[in-house]
């Protein structure tokens, strides 16, 4: 299946469109008439453009308000179109997008614009043309594709066919199995973008918060299934309108467009394979099984303050490498990895970050496996000089710069702690009884959230929550869970879009995105918090007025709110279980560490405690807002 992408969908001028569009791996692109119209250079310059790069022109859009209308203004469209036709001889697009009309002197009747269509095509087919013909969602007469295939049967013209574009389907619910009775040599070119589930104006909803497929909640794959089985072997292309995409950097936004298709074709094939087109092309998704370890890189010392601290928390000191300046610290399943090395990529990022969790290892079932499918995805693979008696471990560069490593137990991957450590054991405090990672905390600028959520959806088995707003006192931060159903990852995305948040903040102190905290599961918090307090650890504190809130709001006996409040214990319940959560101070530039406990079937994150935590953050380091 052929890849294409509308102009309109990144920023840009039209050469620096077209240069990301072929560096993102497209076959072709539409070229939207404004982007035409606004670029100083002939059509026949951007024909060579084009083809310069590897891509063919599938189509020029939009041609509007065509079809029913009365004289004279019937007579002045032919002639517009006339034009349009001049130009995409030049330009050597061999399709042209009609969409539905929204004049209000549009007359309705199948007929009528059936007849019309006729003979436009027949002026097309006079240049060696074609058009399509597009319903748009908020078309005065013509809003279903139904009604549209339906113009196009009565037409009856070789050089016209019907154009199907997924948001002005899906976002009006028009069942996508209608579609697999349209021949699939009369759709000349399917348009694909997803969105978010929003209640708004059709028209408003599509020109500002389309994304691409699998960043929304449209029922994208069997619309796709749908169309596949009409036979139709035509490009699948990108029309997405978007207010991030059109201030985001116009290779990112390319990348993530071309990713979102690969992915799209995968799960085609997953839930239909016998679909001619849904060719198995990629290595499955990735089930995780859990974070294998997470690192820092620091100097040597902050490298120090960080062990002390995890000391506190109940870590034991187990491990040094045996070349390297790395340190391993431990407790239940948890493995934390400290490098303090003055060289390689840790370093790097420690000069451009600071002390930041920059890698984390993922414990997959078939890490070669895993590497193969990000690849495939457009995923950068990490190398660097492995030394003697060190292990080769799969690697790429996550989208906010930094690494995510893969581990699986059925190579030597599942000896890496006794071939590169050597094995210590340094008790100088109680364990505190957290036994794995639940769940880590990457902050990122909110228009960064999509690319995130497609990146790691497309490689590995995971689904994503709704979006939650997290109030800081100084703006708004978006929250939004990536995770898997076993509960074995647990990624929580925070898009902060103003420097002044705590999340904000993070992220111009620490120049890019990253993690910004690590939550450890207990189950037994209120042990674990008595453990902390006799190692030195010491907890961020909670406001008292919110444990008096708590109290009237959740009515929770005495004994509990005393407990909760004397431990800086923050707690949430909902109908399926409770949660708690306990803090540390802020480490470095912002990043902190959180202990909570799960009972019964809590799956939040305990989102309506943030302002509170963040508030009491915001003390602790006496941050004032700018």
């Amino acid at each position: 299946m052929k890849t294409s992408i509308a102009t309109v969908s990144i920023s840009g001028d039209l050469r620096e469109k077209l240069e990301a569009i072929a560096a993102a791996g497209f076959d072709g692109v539409e070229i939207f008439e404004n982007d035409f119209l606004a670029f100083d250079r002939s059509p026949a310059e951007v024909r060579r453009m084009a083809a310069d790069l590897g891509l063919e022109i599938t189509l020029f859009q939009p041609f509007r308000d065509f079809e029913g209308l009365p004289e004279p203004q019937r007579s002045q469209t032919f002639d517009r179109a006339e034009r349009k036709f001049d130009l995409m001889v030049e330009l050597g697009a061999p399709l042209m997008l009609v969409c539905s009309s929204v004049s209000p002197m549009a007359l309705g009747g199948i007929d009528r614009a059936a007849a019309d269509l006729r003979e436009l095509g027949e002026r097309a087919a006079k240049r060696g043309l074609k058009i399509g013909y597009e319903a748009l969602a908020w078309g005065r007469h013509v809003n279903d594709h139904r009604d549209a295939w339906e113009i196009v049967r009565r037409a009856d013209h070789s050089n016209v066919g019907l154009i199907l574009d997924s948001f002005h389907s899906l976002s009006r619910r028009i069942p996508s199995d209608t579609i697999r009775s349209i021949p699939g040599d009369k759709i000349f070119i399917v348009q694909m973008a997803d969105a978010p589930a929003l209640d708004m104006d059709l028209l408003y909803w599509s020109r500002h918060f389309r994304n691409m497929p699998g960043e929304g909640d449209l029922p994208i794959v069997d619309f796709t299934r749908s169309i596949l089985a009409t036979g139709y072997d035509g490009p699948l292309s990108l029309e997405i309108f978007n207010d991030q995409f059109r201030s985001g950097s116009p290779r990112t936004i390319a990348q993530d467009g071309h990713r979102s298709l690969v992915f799209l074709m995968d799960q085609v094939h997953e839930a239909e394979p016998s679909l001619p087109s849904a060719s198995a092309h990629l290595p499955p998704r990735m089930p995780v099984e859990g974070v294998a370890f997470v690192e820092f890189t620091a100097d040597e010392a902050k490298a120090e303050s960080l062990r002390r601290t995890l000391i506190q928390m109940g870590f034991a000191h187990t491990g040094t490498h045996r070349s390297k300046s790395v340190q391993r610290l431990t407790q239940g399943d948890i493995n934390i990895v400290i490098n303090s090395e003055r060289e390689g990529f840790a370093h790097a990022a420690y000069l451009t970050h600071g002390p930041s969790a920059y890698a984390m290892g993922l414990k997959v079932k078939d890490a070669q496996g895993a590497l193969a499918r990000a690849k495939a995805l457009g995923a950068q693979p990490f190398t660097q000089r492995v030394n003697p008696g060190e292990l080769a471990i799969p690697a790429i560069r996550g989208i906010g710069g930094g690494l995510l490593y893969f581990l699986d137990d059925a190579s030597d991957l599942a000896r890496v702690w006794d071939v590169e450590f050597r094995s210590e054991l340094e008790h100088d405090t109680s364990d505190a009884g957290m036994v794995r990672i639940d769940h880590v905390a990457q902050t990122m600028i909110y228009e960064e959230m999509l690319t995130w959520i497609l990146f790691y959806r497309s490689i590995f088995v995971v689904d994503k929550g709704p979006m939650v707003d997290v109030v800081d006192p100084s703006g708004l931060v978006r929250s939004q869970v990536i995770e898997n159903i076993e509960g074995s990852l647990r990624l929580t995305l925070n898009g902060a879009d103003h420097h002044r948040t705590l999340a904000g903040r993070f992220i111009s102190e620490t120049f890019g995105s990253s993690v910004q905290h690590l939550a450890f599961a207990s189950e037994d918090i209120f042990a674990t918090a008595e453990t902390l307090r006799r190692n030195g650890f010491r907890a961020l504190p909670i406001s008292q007025n919110f444990y008096d809130d708590l109290a009237a709001r959740l009515g929770l006996e005495k004994d509990l709110l005393d407990r909760l409040r004397e431990l800086n214990i923050l707690y949430d319940r909902d109908a399926a279980g409770e949660y708690y959560q306990l803090y540390s101070a802020s480490f470095g530039d912002g990043f902190f560490f959180e202990i909570v406990q799960r009972t019964g079937g809590y799956a939040g994150y305990g989102a309506v405690n943030a302002p509170f935590r963040i508030a009491a953050q915001r003390r602790s380091t006496a941050v004032q807002p700018a």
